[in-house]
């Protein structure tokens, strides 16, 4: 009763309480979405089921993660990782509908046949087992003592398990794909029967030269009406920008170039003039200290070299100085340091690891200490030494199990392209043909071996003190008042008004390119602030006609952003496809006005329409397979062949270079090789590689995918 009470006394909280009853029975959660905001947490749905923030940069995480091992750009991968996350919920969901289950059995058996690890020859044992226990071990340590590296392996394990319910949703489907004897007969038919026709055509371009059509957006409009799914589009944004760059003036140039002199020849503020390029005792660290290239130590061919060298490094002193030049955007001075031939040699190894090294804290099952690895590597040392064949005896100990199972090789190596760890290659470096000696590095204790060895060309040693040339202080102050007061001018102003000016000025335009709100780069630009314009361009209150100025940072660079269109999602914003679809259109429009004189000519002969649009009557053997007119692909007209009674004047076909009329002379069979078994496993075999795709486009065509990202989407999300 207390609490009836209370109730009544509050009568604002009974309305509302009940308002809010009414609001979960009566509203569906987009609905309350729109009234409450989305949840920032929850980027998106695939029929109902969560794509999740978290889910999405562990995904983002791991691609940026393969696409830098791997030496690629790592911007511009949110679109794909999100594309991937979708279509991965689609084979989940699939996968559950089938009723199958991907239990930790499973996972583990299955395992070695991922990507991942199907590769890896050192995730398998010398009998080509897969190391499922030591891998589980190793996780485990993981766990225990390596909590990022646990983490990134359950980020990993997530996209593998949507990896292997493809594997296997798609290996159960197409183990039933099968082909009919009736339908391998009748692709059989469509090869080997051929239809002798006469035809006339009106070519397209033809006909167009005298009877001019043009291709309006509302025919645009009507083309991808018909075709919905082709024409699908996410949220876009039109954007056109004028770039402004801060490119260094003569005056910057000259003071770039005084500035190497005074290190070349005067010396620097440090040492108050008496140390300089030319006396220096210690070369890399001047270099590293004054340059703005950093000091490579490694012997490098003449190839390698500026062309400024290249024909005169063969006949130099060592300390000969070169320079200054420009290179580049460059001004560089040179100075030979050292030269000797590049002797390539191959070499074999036997690891002998401890706990405490890489080796050890990545494979649990070395467990010796320092002192063991160093008298067992001595032991070995010494046995090889004695008698080199105790070598291949002795590879069993190796924790190298890789360069192991190919008799320790680890391949050829020169000084001026060294893979080894410093104290390895300087051993390979130095040591001659035969020679075999012991060396410790981060890894343990390796007996080298050196198998062969052959002279090379000569390498040099260069140390490089280059300045940038970059622009100066008052140069982007001019580049920024440049682009500010064309910033000023257009601001307000058409489209046109924006392209005008700045072809008139003589700036650098671009022609408006569309762009997704998670594309991260723009095309033609490319630099650090494409993500910040973008963003820019897909803010709620932007609307078409804004600007805006933007700097590229280390340049001093400036970008000029119009938005010329904003497209929703939904059906593509006809103009932004005109370039793709307007010549297919442009055929239709034409073809409608082909067959409407045809019709209105009443002809009855090919010979009355030859004449009546100015053509000649042609002849062609075409099949359904491969069906082809004259070197043109028409299956419309190949399927009229057909369909057409013998001597009989077909109805206006419309083809794909321009409206045929067909009267079938003869029909003709061509048996070619192959039985109904080879064309039966042969249809089999194409469904089979063309379903994976096919299905998942399916699955995806049909799907309710909700995509919330523009509405929850803030920097945080991406790493």
């Amino acid at each position: 009763m207390a609490i009836l009470g209370e109730i009544r006394k509050r009568s604002w909280l009974l309305v509302g309480v009940i308002a809010l009853a009414l609001l979960a029975f009566l509203v569906n959660p987009d609905t309350i979405d729109k009234v409450f905001g989305k949840n920032p947490n929850i980027l998106g749905k695939v029929n109902g089921e969560e794509i999740t923030r978290d889910e999405f940069n562990d995904q983002l995480f791991i691609m940026q993660q393969q696409a830098q091992q791997q030496g690629q750009q790592t911007k511009g991968l949110e679109e794909q990782a999100w594309q991937i996350l979708v279509q991965s919920k689609l084979i989940k969901q699939q996968f559950e509908k089938m009723g199958l289950k991907l239990t930790d059995e499973v996972f583990w058996s299955q395992l070695q046949y991922d990507p991942m690890f199907a590769q890896n020859q050192g995730a398998f044992d010398e009998k080509g087992n897969f190391k499922t226990q030591e891998f589980k071990k190793m996780i485990s340590d993981w766990q225990a003592t390596n909590p990022e590296q646990y983490n990134f392996w359950l980020k990993s394990k997530k996209a593998i398990e949507y990896r292997m319910m493809a594997r296997m949703l798609f290996g159960n489907i197409t183990s039933g794909i099968t082909a009919s004897k009736k339908e391998a007969e009748l692709m059989m038919k469509f090869r080997d029967d051929m239809a002798n026709i006469d035809f006339v055509k009106v070519d397209y371009l033809e006909f167009s030269k005298k009877n001019d059509v043009k291709v309006t957006t509302q025919d645009l409009a009507d083309y991808i009406k018909q075709h919905p799914t082709r024409f699908k589009a996410t949220a876009s944004r039109n954007l056109a920008y004028a770039y402004f760059p801060a490119t260094p003036s003569a005056q910057d140039d000259a003071a770039t170039l005084n500035e190497l002199n005074k290190l070349y020849l005067k010396g620097t503020d440090a040492s108050n003039g008496t140390e300089n390029f030319q006396n220096t005792k210690n070369d890399s660290m001047f270099v590293e200290l004054n340059s703005d290239v950093p000091f490579i130590p490694q012997y490098v061919s003449p190839t390698q070299l500026p062309a400024e060298l290249k024909d005169k490094i063969a006949t130099a002193a060592i300390g000969q100085i070169f320079g200054p030049y420009k290179e580049q955007n460059l001004y560089v001075v040179s100075k030979l340091l050292d030269k000797k031939p590049s002797d390539s040699t191959e070499t074999r190894h036997i690891l002998i690891s401890y706990k405490d090294t890489e080796i050890g804290k990545q494979d649990k099952s070395v467990t010796r200490t320092k002192e063991q690895a160093k008298k067992l590597a001595d032991s070995i040392y010494a046995a090889v030494k004695a008698n080199p064949a105790t070598f291949a005896d002795d590879l069993k100990f190796s924790d190298d199990k890789g360069s192991a199972a190919q008799g320790g090789n680890v391949g050829w190596t020169t000084p001026a392209q060294p893979k080894f760890v410093p104290e390895f290659q300087k051993f390979v470096n130095d040591s001659p043909k035969g020679a075999t000696g012991v060396v410790e590095t981060q890894f343990g204790y390796h007996i080298i071996n050196i198998l062969d060895k052959k002279s090379g060309s000569m390498t040099y040693k260069i140390a490089h003190l280059a300045k940038n040339v970059k622009a100066s202080d008052k140069t982007e102050n001019q580049v920024l008042t440049q682009a500010t007061r064309f910033i000023q001018q257009t601001e307000g102003k058409s489209f046109n008004q924006f392209k005008n000016l700045a072809e008139k000025n003589k700036y650098r335009f671009d022609n408006p390119k569309t762009v997704g709100r998670f594309q991260g780069t723009l095309p033609g630009l490319n630099t650090d602030k494409d993500a910040d314009v973008i963003a820019w361009a897909f803010d709620k209150k932007r609307e078409i006609g804004d600007t805006d100025i933007f700097t590229v940072e280390g340049t001093g660079d400036r970008i000029v952003a119009y938005v010329v269109g904003k497209q929703d999602e939904g059906l593509a914003d006809p103009e932004t496809v005109r370039d793709q679809i307007e010549p297919i259109v442009k055929n239709k429009v034409l073809a409608k006005k082909i067959i409407e004189k045809i019709n209105a000519g009443k002809y009855t002969s090919l010979d009355q329409a030859a004449k009546a649009f100015g053509t000649t009557k042609g002849n062609a053997d075409v099949n359904l397979f491969n069906p082809s007119v004259n070197g043109a692909m028409e299956p419309r007209v190949a399927g009229a062949a057909f369909g057409v009674a013998t001597n009989k004047l077909s109805q206006p076909v419309e083809g794909m270079t321009g409206v045929y009329l067909v009267v079938k002379k003869s029909v003709k069979t061509n048996k070619l090789p192959g039985d109904i078994k080879q064309i039966t496993e042969s249809i089999k075999q194409q469904n089979s590689q063309q379903f994976t795709g096919a299905f998942l486009k399916s699955l995806q065509d049909n799907a309710n995918i909700k995509d919330y990202r523009i509405e929850v989407w803030d920097k945080t999300a991406q790493r």
